[in-house]
């Protein structure tokens, strides 16, 4: 019976070890720009979505224990009122993609696995149902600098051109 432990303690052991000398690559350490606190203004455009209007935000982002993840804790109000959510940006080393899970106090949730970042440019392609047609939503967000950054979500439904469905800038106050 003692001889069958062993191998699990061994396994259980260099587990372990694998975890504690896992260190954030270059990809994840990007995720710094982040950190602080943010306000936004823009608008979004009337369509399927809903109606034209002026959207406004404040967050606070933050790196989660361990320095893998960054977690950002909000509340955004537009032309449909006002929702509180909480994102959770990270990297996938796997797919060689970043992630953003969110939610909200709507029940929403939403999990984006295909970002890639290009310089100053990080984009999300989204494939999701629109009213049973097939969407595909894009959102591109621009560094300007450390501590502006703009931005512009657009989908397109059914195969049809791209149509804009929100866009603005967000400035870093913290």
């Amino acid at each position: 019976m003692k001889t069958s432990l062993v191998p699990a303690a061994l396994l259980l052991m260099s587990a372990s070890t694998a975890f504690a000398q896992q260190k954030p690559g270059p990809e994840v350490q990007q995720l710094g720009y982040y950190v602080g606190t943010w306000e936004g203004h823009g608008e979004t455009k009337a369509g399927p979505f809903g109606a034209a209007g002026k959207l406004s935000s404040h967050m606070s982002c933050k790196w989660f224990a361990g320095g893998f993840h960054i977690v950002c804790d909000g509340e955004e109000t537009g032309p449909t009122g006002t929702r509180k959510f909480l994102n959770i940006l990270g990297y996938d080393e796997q797919a060689k993609a970043y992630t953003e899970y969110s939610i909200s106090n709507l029940g929403e949730s939403e999990y984006d696995r295909n970002g890639s970042l290009a310089g100053n440019k990080l984009t999300y392609l989204v494939d999701q149902d629109a009213g049973g047609k097939p969407a595909k939503f894009r959102y591109v967000e621009i560094r300007v600098s450390p501590e502006l950054m703009t931005y512009q979500a657009e989908v397109s439904i059914d195969g049809a051109p791209w149509a804009s469905l929100a866009e603005g800038e967000i400035k870093k106050i913290k």
